[in-house]
């Protein structure tokens, strides 16, 4: 299944604050973290459209798991780097143990496209999902 995603972090290379995943058949995970120190651009922009209650991290690994575990394999899509990092660093339960997934494959792929709610990480995952059907359909899955 091919899988779109975006996150939200606190600032350049910071920690995570939401990753929203849409699948092609239009599934949707979407998970909000405690941020306790945000930046002003964050705090600003981000924070008051997360439109999500905040959880902690091993919460938001246990329902990620759950969710991916539905697939038989995954295809993840991404528009910028650091939502792949933000990603696979979540895949990580600690040293040597990580989450159970289905098989991973990912790309990284250069787009501008509309968003309804810009830096809310699931309106973004739903824009990109949207723009690259209808664009790019051919992409390897």
């Amino acid at each position: 299944m091919r899988i779109f995603i975006d996150c939200e972090f606190n600032d350049y290379k910071g920690e995570l604050v939401s990753m929203a995943l849409v699948s092609d058949d239009g599934d949707e995970f979407y998970e909000a973290l405690h941020c306790d120190n945000p930046s002003t651009w964050v705090a600003k922009h981000v924070i008051p459209i997360l439109n999500k209650e905040q959880i902690f991290f091993d919460d938001f690994q246990e329902l990620l798991e759950e969710w991916l575990m539905k697939f038989d394999s995954v295809h993840l899509v991404a528009d910028w780097p650091e939502d792949i990092q933000h990603f696979c660093n979540a895949l990580i339960t600690g040293p040597g143990d990580r989450l159970k997934t289905p098989p991973l494959t990912m790309e990284v792929v250069r787009i501008n496209c509309p968003s309804d709610m810009p830096h809310n990480a699931l309106w973004d995952a739903r824009g990109i999902r949207n723009h690259f059907i209808k664009n790019w359909i051919d992409s390897p899955v």
